[in-house]
């Protein structure tokens, strides 16, 4: 299946756009590969606040840490490698 892609025009203050370059520049990535994955990146964030928010809207924080409680005593102690460690 063939993406269809679209063309976004921005402005941007001349500041933020030479800060963009010079990261993108840094990954060693285009300009447009950088934007792509910036906008990716922060959709997927809102997405996931969005998410949650709806799962925990209804309910009390005591019950949201109960519910944490619960998922972390089926994982257990486990030990922590090395590489692990702060």
């Amino acid at each position: 299946m063939k993406n269809k892609q679209s063309t976004l025009i921005l402005r941007l203050p001349n500041e933020l756009k030479h800060k963009v370059e010079l990261i993108a520049e840094e990954q060693g990535v285009s300009l447009n590969q950088f934007a792509l994955y910036a906008f990716t990146k922060e959709v997927v964030q809102a997405e996931t606040q969005s998410y949650f928010s709806n799962v925990w809207k209804n309910k009390a924080k005591k019950e949201i840490l109960a519910d944490f409680d619960a998922v972390m005593k089926k994982v257990g102690r486990k030990k922590v490698p090395n590489w692990d460690r702060i």
